[in-house]
């Protein structure tokens, strides 16, 4: 290959092929300080909007990118209430350690997703998960940090959609 076309190559490679779009958000966090660490990594990631469910947390100071300039939050007081305002279209994603979770690496993302995330400390309520349309579930044994958990996702998301 000569020069330009591995520099054609390459500016194709850095050239993101994003279609649709997708939120996630976190069903009964526990702190605040995830919130923030989530919203951030929505607002680098791509993330078109970012939704809580339950009231576990207060509101949190520690978006320091002003995040919320960008990705709106959604609040909604219980599962069912935020499934009556999903929006039309998505395929709803738990990320959760379960026995029927699919791998994160053999996962293809929708175009349209809402992925949820469950508690530090619980994970996702059993009616979350029986509603979701697939559960996808990180590599190890051991939940990670829901923050960190969710910023992986995204990450696979936006790195697979540039293949």
């Amino acid at each position: 290959m000569d020069a330009k076309a591995i520099e054609s190559v390459a500016k194709h490679r850095a050239t993101p092929r994003i279609r649709g779009y997708f939120g996630i958000g976190i069903e009964n966090v526990k702190t605040d300080t995830n919130v923030g660490s989530l919203w951030r990594s929505a607002q680098i990631l791509g993330a078109s909007f970012m939704f809580t469910i339950g009231h576990r947390y207060r509101r949190q100071a520690s978006d320091t990118t002003h995040a919320s300039r960008h990705v709106p939050l959604y609040h909604y007081d219980d599962f069912s209430q935020f499934r009556a305002h999903q929006p039309t279209g998505t395929r709803l994603i738990g990320v959760e350690l379960v026995p029927n979770a699919v791998t994160l690496e053999r996962f293809v993302h929708p175009s349209q997703a809402v992925y949820l995330l469950g508690a530090e400390d619980y994970g996702m309520s059993k009616d979350a998960i029986a509603q979701c349309d697939k559960i996808i579930q990180l590599p190890g044994p051991f939940c990670l940090n829901v923050a960190v958990a969710g910023a992986i996702v995204m990450y696979d998301r936006s790195y697979k959609q540039r293949l």
